[in-house]
C-alpha cells in the first residue's frame, strides 16, 4: 500500500474517531446487581435526585482532566468507517489532548493491503497520524503527517471556515464529561438501577436527544453558522436519523466507568461501547520530532497543479 493511500485510509479513521462524539443505542452490557430474589438492590431515583448524580459526575470528571479509554465502534457496512474499529490509549480535556491506537477491520475495509493499525495525536489543535515506513519512503523520511486544521482555516481567510474547523476540532475530541453535559440536556433522563461493571458497583443512566437538541446542546454547534446547523439538521432528518441514545455507567467516586453512546441510521445502528479508567491520570502527549513530520496543508499548498491532477498517482 502507497503511502498516500494509506493517508486517505488514516483520514476515514479521523472520521471514526470524530464520530465516536455522539452515536450508540445503548448497549452497553452492564450486569444488573440483584438480590437473592432477582429484584434489583437499589430503588430507582427521583428526577431531582438523578440530575443531582449526573451534574456530580460532570464535575468530577470535569476536574479529573484526563483518562485512559478503551472504545469499540461498530458501523453498518456501506457507512464511512464500516465494520469494527478499536480505540485504546489516553484522552486528555482542558487542554485537550489525545493519544491513541486505532485498530479494527474498518481500516481496511475494501482494500485488504490497509495498515492493521495507526498511531494517531491531538495536540495544541493539530492531528499526527504516523502513516508508516511507505509515506517515510516517498516524503524524505517523514512517517508522521500533521494536519493543523486551525492553520489552514486562518490562511484561507475565511471566517465561516475558521468556525467550522474549530468546531471539528471541539467534535474530535469530545470527552466524557461533555457526554455527560449532554446527558443532562436529555428530556426523558432516566436512572436505570445499580449494575455491575468489571466487578465495580455503577448506578446506570440513560437518556435520548434528537438531532436537533444535541446540537442546540452541544457548545461546539455555537461556533457553526446558524445556516449550516440549520442544514445539517434538515441533513440528519433526510437520513432517517430519529436521535442519539446515550447511557452511562457511574462508579462509587463518581467517575463515567463505561458509555453506550448511538444513532440509528438508514443504513443500521452505529455503535459505540467506551470504558474508562485511570481519571485524572496525567495525559502528556508530545508531537512528534518535527524531522519525522510533513504538514498536509503546507504540502497540498505548494503543489504544482500537475501534482493535485495526480501527480501521486505514480507513487502507487
Amino acid at each position: 500500500m502507497s503511502g498516500w493511500k494509506r493517508a486517505g485510509v488514516c483520514l476515514a479513521a479521523v472520521a471514526v474517531v470524530a464520530g465516536a462524539a455522539g452515536c450508540d443505542d445503548g448497549d452497553g452490557g452492564g450486569k444488573k446487581r440483584k438480590k437473592a430474589d432477582g429484584s434489583p438492590v437499589s430503588r430507582v431515583l427521583s428526577q431531582s435526585e438523578i440530575a443531582k448524580a449526573v451534574k456530580a459526575a460532570f464535575t468530577t470528571t470535569s476536574e479529573a482532566k484526563s483518562a485512559k479509554v478503551r472504545m469499540t465502534i461498530t458501523a453498518p457496512a456501506g457507512t464511512q468507517g464500516g465494520g469494527t474499529t478499536q480505540i485504546s490509549g489516553v484522552q486528555g480535556w482542558d487542554p485537550a489532548v489525545m493519544d491513541v491506537t486505532v485498530t479494527g477491520s474498518a481500516l481496511t475495509e475494501g482494500d485488504p493491503g490497509g495498515p492493521s493499525q495507526v498511531r494517531m495525536k491531538m495536540l495544541d489543535n493539530a492531528m499526527y497520524m504516523d502513516m508508516g515506513a511507505s509515506m517515510a519512503a516517498e516524503t524524505g523520511g517523514k512517517r508522521w503527517m500533521k494536519m493543523d486544521f486551525e492553520a489552514a482555516a486562518e490562511a484561507s481567510g475565511d471566517a465561516e471556515m475558521q468556525k467550522r474547523m474549530t468546531a471539528g476540532l471541539e467534535n474530535m475530541n469530545q470527552d466524557p464529561a461533555e457526554q455527560l453535559a449532554l446527558l443532562l440536556q436529555s428530556p426523558n433522563l432516566k436512572h436505570v438501577g445499580a449494575e455491575k461493571v468489571g466487578g465495580a458497583q455503577t448506578e446506570h443512566y440513560k437518556g435520548t436527544l434528537t438531532f436537533a437538541e444535541m446540537i442546540a446542546a452541544n457548545k461546539a454547534a455555537d461556533l457553526v453558522p446558524e445556516k449550516d446547523r440549520k442544514a445539517a439538521i434538515a441533513g440528519a432528518e433526510k437520513a432517517g436519523i430519529k436521535g442519539y441514545d446515550t447511557e452511562i455507567w457511574v462508579n462509587e467516586d463518581h467517575f463515567p466507568v463505561r458509555m453506550a453512546i448511538g444513532m440509528k441510521m438508514t443504513e443500521g445502528t452505529v455503535r459505540i461501547a467506551a470504558t474508562y479508567s485511570d481519571f485524572g491520570t496525567a495525559a502528556t502527549v508530545e508531537a512528534p520530532p518535527a524531522k519525522d513530520t510533513f504538514d498536509l496543508f503546507e504540502m497540498i499548498k505548494n503543489m504544482k497543479p500537475s501534482d493535485l491532477s495526480g501527480g501521486t498517482g505514480s507513487t502507487g
